[in-house]
């Protein structure tokens, strides 16, 4: 018959186990620390209009009226980051349709004119695409997302309330105006007498001087929808400079 191991054998194995489990809670332990500490970096809360995004409302199956999706978790913060670039540059682009009987608003402007923006909001097609630029200037979710056409609060809103939540997420992520380039194409009306008004809203919303905002509007050479009256369309192009 084979001999029984030795008491001094069975404690070795003993130990070894013991230590084993020693090492590996203390690594599972060291991993779940390093974990929370990298979530609590990225889940900084998202302020929207006053409403809090906590992390929560980022995760999978997030449904639009949270303002954002699982896809911005890690990117959805609006304090400095110390890798953050010295400039960014943003572009945004809106078209809406025009129908007869409904208000028009370019640039903070009302307009008078025989047809009007279809929109949820009030369809300011300027306001729009700078302030999509803006946010996608500092890696943020677009207009659609933060201010969806599915929540009743944005009905009929005036379109400067989104370019002043984007100048706050902006000057929170540490970054001014450092130049505004609009493009607006328009067949009709003639704007040439609207763009220093729509100028000056431009440099009160976004606390910036006259000379860094520019506005130009080009008709569509009576081609397609735009062309035809039928619609409306802008591109805004920003630079941003990062706040020393």
């Amino acid at each position: 018959a084979t001999p029984p191991p030795s008491l001094a054998f069975i404690d070795t194995l003993k130990m070894r186990r013991i230590l084993a489990i020693f090492i590996i809670s203390i690594h599972l332990t060291l991993v779940s620390s390093s974990y929370g500490t990298r979530r609590g970096a990225r889940g900084a809360r998202l302020q929207i209009l006053g409403r809090t995004l906590s992390p929560a409302k980022f995760a999978k199956g997030a449904t639009r009226s949270h303002g954002v999706n699982r896809c911005f978790k890690a990117r959805a913060m609006s304090a400095p980051i110390d890798s953050d670039p010295l400039v960014r540059i943003g572009h945004g682009w809106d078209i809406h349709r025009l129908e007869a009987g409904l208000p028009l608003t370019i640039g903070g402007v009302k307009i008078p004119f025989e047809k009007g923006t279809v929109a949820h909001s009030d369809g300011d097609v300027l306001y729009h695409s700078l302030t999509d630029a803006i946010l996608g200037a500092i890696g943020m979710p677009d207009i659609g997302q933060l201010f969806p056409d599915t929540d009743p609060r944005w009905k009929g809103a005036d379109s400067h309330v989104f370019m002043s939540e984007a100048h706050k997420l902006m000057t929170e992520r540490g970054y001014r105006i450092g130049n505004v380039d609009i493009t607006l194409i328009v067949q009709k009306p003639k704007l040439k007498d609207i763009k220093p008004e729509m100028a000056e809203n431009i440099v009160g919303l976004l606390k910036t001087q006259p000379s860094r905002v520019n506005i130009k509007a080009r008709t569509h050479e009576n081609v397609d929808s735009v062309g035809e009256v039928r619609a409306l369309a802008c591109h805004a192009v920003v630079l941003l400079e990062k706040i020393q």
